[in-house]
């Protein structure tokens, strides 16, 4: 996903992007601890996405603010 995307999409819509990040980051996690992942890169990227998820958040909170 890109950042674009993200922008276009509601509040609400990006917390729950968020959540199900954190849900798929911590199954990544357990897989890895009991050898069963399959793609390390995958930790990396969902890693990446939700970073950029809530710097998306932080931007909309910012603007909201300042408007």
């Amino acid at each position: 996903m890109n950042a674009n995307e993200l922008r276009d999409k509601s509040a609400d819509q990006l917390k729950d992007q968020l959540a199900d990040l954190k849900k798929e980051a911590f199954n990544l996690r357990f897989q890895q601890a009991t050898g069963q992942m399959e793609s390390t890169a995958r930790m990396r990227q969902v890693r990446r996405d939700v970073a950029r998820v809530k710097t998306i958040l932080n931007q909309k909170a910012a603007a909201a603010a300042g408007n």
